[in-house]
């Protein structure tokens, strides 16, 4: 039966298990997860907080992090700015990037969720206004989220990615994972939406 982990990954935190070569140490997977054999399906920046799935089953890696599958992935985007209907139609119907065209993506503009506090905090300016956005993307670009903002005006202060398909952060810990059990427990958050 396959292995899979929900980590709330901290800001700092490298989605890998080791950083050998770096001058500088850096925070990895291993300073949080001690079990053998899982490793990240997909990978998340290194300044992004939230949801990282890990397996030790090659086939749901895939199936996690593979563009082909098209898997929902909804973030909570901090941006600067008062975001106005005529951006976030911008990020709906898709972006162009250096990289190509994205996809289009579903947004909406929330209150601010209730998060566990980021170490180091964000800045803040008092002159110039920050929002809330929930984005959800069906493809993995490198830093595709913050770079859709930017393209549309509205810089990237936080990100928090929320879930992955059906599966989710909600009620596990910064910098804690929950193990799921069982062929239906794994498999429900595979479907996506």
């Amino acid at each position: 039966m396959a292995r899979l982990l929900l980590f709330n990954k901290p800001y700092g935190v490298l989605s890998q298990f080791t950083d050998r070569g770096s001058p500088t140490v850096r925070s990895t997977l291993s300073d949080f997860i001690a079990l053998k054999g899982v490793y990240p399906a997909g990978r998340l920046d290194r300044d992004s907080e939230g949801l990282l799935l890990l397996c030790d089953d090659g086939r749901l890696q895939a199936r996690i992090a593979d563009p082909r599958f098209k898997m929902p992935k909804t973030y909570f985007v901090q941006v600067e700015g008062d975001p106005q209907a005529a951006e976030l139609e911008r990020l709906r119907k898709g972006v162009l990037l250096k990289d190509g065209m994205t996809l289009p993506a579903e947004v909406a503009r929330i209150d601010p969720p209730e998060l566990w506090q980021r170490d180091p905090p964000i800045r803040q300016r008092k002159a110039i206004p920050d929002s809330w956005l929930r984005i959800t993307i069906r493809e993995g670009r490198n830093r595709q989220v913050r770079r859709m903002t930017a393209a549309v005006g509205l810089p990237t202060l936080r990100l928090v990615r929320w879930s992955i398909g059906d599966w989710s952060v909600a009620g596990i810990a910064q910098g804690a994972y929950r193990e799921l059990s069982g062929p239906a427990e794994i498999g429900s958050g595979a479907q996506g939406r």
